[in-house]
């Protein structure tokens, strides 16, 4: 559809009637003007007061005009205007931090930081290997996605119901049970960015709107390898625990592994 400045006009945009007041504001200074270059001392005084009330109305017409286009952007009665200046202008200008880790511990971390700055960047391990990110390692050949849906619920912005949703596991005895439904966006958004985990995080941050950046520890398909002091091995983080042997040595089942590029630019910096 062509571009038509007039329908900053239509009804309903609630646009016209703060762009008339101060088109009125102008014409009031104008006359004001007029009144002020004659020589009587009442016309002329009261010239000055048609120019401030001008002015009065362009400052109350050009404010109402930009609340009124800034409200179309915000979540519908979430919060003021004043706490999302106040999140986008204080917290951008908070200290940088980068956090390594995973599990709980990480997502409940950097959920209490966000509210200090918004110049966060999560590392997030993928080598997880139980519960629903296991399964689906196995069946779509991905990193573990469910530290990393930890993390971006935990720094989202959007409204609370959406990182619910993304928490939220199915329980019903179905083919989707023990799935998170955000566990599963993440899948299909790596399907959709054709198999870019990171750029999949990327647009999945967008979704919620986070105070920060996610990025995971590697994009390899790797899994944890314990080495016990009796000799024996176990592959995969969900597996190791075991109160009878005692860890000698950790390692990757990918040597090769690299760090993401993300990752070591966010150190970096």
């Amino acid at each position: 559809m062509a571009n038509n400045p007039f329908k900053w006009l239509y009804p309903g945009m609630k646009v016209k009637r703060w762009f008339f007041t101060s088109l009125l504001g102008i014409g009031v200074v104008a006359i004001g003007a007029i009144f002020t270059a004659e020589q009587h001392t009442f016309i002329s005084t009261l010239g000055i007061v048609w120019i401030l009330c001008g002015i009065a109305l362009i400052v109350l017409g050009m404010a109402k005009m930009i609340v009124s286009l800034l409200t179309l952007f915000l979540p519908k009665g979430e919060r003021e205007l004043v706490n999302i200046l106040y999140e986008r202008r204080y917290l951008e200008r908070g200290p940088k931090i980068v956090t390594i880790g995973g599990g709980h511990g990480l997502s409940h971390l950097i959920f209490g930081l966000k509210e200090y700055t918004s110049n966060i960047t999560a590392i997030v391990t993928v080598a997880d290997s139980g519960g629903s990110s296991g399964r689906l390692r196995e069946e779509f050949n991905i990193v573990a996605p469910g530290d990393i849906r930890n993390c971006l619920v935990a720094l989202a912005d959007a409204p609370a119901l959406m990182g619910e949703l993304f928490q939220f596991r199915f329980s019903q005895d179905s083919e989707l049970k023990g799935h998170n439904f955000g566990n599963l966006f993440l899948t299909a958004m790596v399907q959709l960015t054709d198999g870019d985990f990171q750029q999949a995080v990327n647009e999945t941050s967008k979704v919620l709107a986070i105070r920060g950046k996610v990025v995971p520890s590697t994009v390899s398909n790797i899994h944890l390898v314990a080495e016990y002091t009796d000799g024996s091995r176990t592959e995969g983080e969900a597996k190791i625990p075991n109160p009878n042997l005692k860890v000698k040595r950790l390692s990757l089942t990918d040597e090769n592994a690299h760090p993401t590029k993300d990752a070591l630019d966010a150190i970096e910096e």
